[in-house]
């Protein structure tokens, strides 16, 4: 099943509950919510007083993307605001405290992802893919919505996908940047089933129409 995961960073923020509520109600199945901390990445975005107010606000499933230096200081901070599924990016940090971050999420009962950038190669997420209920490959460079997707990113996602059939595994793999009507059907064809869209779909009025167009197209 394909699933479409609109990102509030393309959101307009003075109306965030009713814009998200819209994708839900359109058949939206994640709520992508980026953090940036102007470190890992050169933008600065939204963090936990947000992801709180959103998580009083809705009972939708929340998927909230690190994207932040050293993200296992903050695993139980995020849990706490109301997140339901946390991704790292494996670039972030160590793999002795990367794992550590991955186990602890895992610990706090919530799901956890691990992303890599576009020059970070899939073998990197080895070691974790046992632990993980999702994996993220993102097709523009971290840091900022509205970027062109990168054909190039393709043969990664098929990768992952293969990888993920061959070994059994329970995990979702997720595609971040320049998912649009056009995009939608490669990175479905390489094997992706989580779709994350910013501009794609708050661009649009009628989010429900949208959102069931990526779903199927």
């Amino acid at each position: 099943m394909i699933k479409i995961a609109p990102s509030i960073l393309s959101a307009d923020f003075a109306k965030l509950g009713q814009e998200v509520d819209e994708c839900l109600q359109g058949g939206a199945d994640y709520i992508h919510f980026d953090v940036m901390d102007g470190e890992f990445v050169p933008n600065i975005s939204i963090g936990i007083p947000v992801l709180k107010s959103l998580r009083k606000h809705t009972d939708g499933f929340i998927d909230v993307h690190l994207m932040i230096d050293r993200p296992v200081r903050y695993v139980e901070t995020f849990v706490n605001a109301g997140a339901d599924l946390l991704t790292f990016h494996v670039e972030s940090d160590s793999e002795e405290n990367i794992l550590a971050a991955v186990k602890k999420t895992k610990e706090l009962g919530k799901k956890v992802g691990l992303s890599v950038k576009p020059k970070t190669q899939a073998d990197a997420l080895y070691t974790y893919m046992e632990l993980l209920d999702l994996v993220l490959v993102m097709t523009v460079e971290p840091g900022f919505g509205g970027q062109s997707f990168m054909a190039d990113m393709l043969p990664k996602i098929e990768t992952f996908a293969k990888y993920i059939d061959e070994h059994h595994l329970n995990c979702e793999l997720e595609v971040d940047g320049g998912v649009d009507i056009k995009t939608a059907p490669l990175v479905k064809q390489a094997g992706a089933n989580v779709l994350v869209a910013g501009s794609a779909v708050f661009r649009e009025k009628d989010r429900g129409q949208i959102i069931q167009a990526l779903r199927e197209v």
